[in-house]
């Protein structure tokens, strides 16, 4: 491990250097890609720095620690010892975290998929109360929502909506939401007090990279239709909603966010651009698909992943087995708790894979 942190120092020391050129400083292009590499690499050479500087005290100390005769001398200097020993082994623990391989996608804009399932109108009305929950959790952030296609019913349930949340490291926060979520409670129609169980799907996308994904004219199909909306409302006279489909992988995007049929069809382009790069990746990277599988969930949208539940209070995620008692407020975007659990589980899954 010191051998790759010592590489990681000079490639640092280099950038360092680099960025402060004028010939670079005037490639701006160049010069953002640097400046993020130097950045990226910046929390590692700082935790790197400390670590060595725990371990210089620490031998400083036995050295001294083996002369010393004094006698309450000696308890100072064992004292300061053991906490250098446990300052180095927590520093080592961090060091591990941060030389594992960072998720390339984690920086980018993500793209979420909400459906409603089992339960008919009840599972539609919950699927939109986890979009609105995904809406004040990017709120928090600081984070834009662009709407992509949503369908509703006449109730206020989503069927299925799609939409972008647009800021660095969004894929990062929602990339465990994938799955089946699932709800028990009473519902308003229930004359009899009974709960039930319904369940809605989680989709999770990064934006598309920028590489080339070639996507032929001929393996298009591109329809057009009226936009529509709950109760008549936003409903576009003119046919401005595009559907794209993908023959060769059957892949469906649709759009209708946007009055313009060309702004449409360009969202739907870049939409199905990111759903081609996530379904060549899984199908064609063997291990890709076993790191998945390391990780907190497969991001099946079939896995049951969370259950909300009303009567109780709780919401509990059966991959890492948390439940947090505070379901209003989680409800209304205060996700955070939950998302740093994941997180944690994923990296101390990758630490455990990495170490057998």
């Amino acid at each position: 491990m010191t051998q790759k942190l010592d590489k990681i120092v000079a490639r640092y020391e280099f950038l360092t250097e680099e960025i402060s050129k004028p010939e670079v400083i005037a490639n701006n292009s160049q010069w953002k890609k640097l400046v993020k590499e130097h950045s990226n690499l910046r929390p590692i050479v700082e935790c790197y720095e400390q670590y060595k500087k725990a371990k210089s005290e620490l031998e400083a100390n036995l050295e001294l620690a083996e002369m010393e005769t004094d006698k309450e001398m000696l308890a100072l200097l064992h004292e300061d010892i053991n906490f250098q020993k446990k300052q180095i082994e927590e520093l080592n623990d961090q060091l591990k975290v941060l030389l594992l391989p960072k998720d390339p996608n984690d920086d980018k804009n993500v793209i979420i998929e909400v459906r409603a399932g089992a339960g008919g109108e009840e599972a539609a009305l919950f699927a939109n109360e986890i979009r609105r929950m995904y809406y004040m959790f990017a709120d928090k952030n600081r984070w834009k929502v662009e709407e992509i296609n949503i369908d509703e019913n006449e109730l206020g349930g989503l069927k299925e909506g799609s939409f972008m949340i647009v800021g660095e490291g969004a894929y990062s926060k929602f990339k465990f939401e994938s799955g089946v979520h699932r709800v028990q409670r009473v519902p308003d129609t229930e004359s009899q007090g009974r709960i039930h169980t319904s369940t809605i799907t989680v989709a999770i996308l990064p934006e598309a990279p920028d590489v080339d994904i070639e996507i032929l004219d001929k393996d298009l199909k591109i329809d057009t239709y009226r936009s529509s909306g709950a109760g008549g409302q936003h409903v576009n006279k003119t046919e401005s909603a595009i559907r794209i489909t993908h023959l060769p992988t059957g892949i469906v995007v649709a759009c209708q966010d946007e009055r313009s049929q060309i702004k449409n069809r360009e969202k739907a382009y870049n939409i199905l651009k990111s759903k081609l790069y996530d379904y060549y990746q899984t199908q064609a990277d063997a291990e890709y698909a076993a790191a998945r599988k390391s990780q907190v969930g497969t991001g099946d949208r079939s896995e049951r992943i969370r259950t909300y539940n009303f009567p109780q209070g709780r919401v509990t995620d059966h991959r890492i087995g948390l439940t947090l008692y505070s379901i209003e407020n989680f409800m209304n975007g205060d996700i955070g708790e939950m998302v740093e659990a994941l997180r944690l589980a994923d990296q101390t899954a990758k630490l455990q894979n990495s170490e057998d």
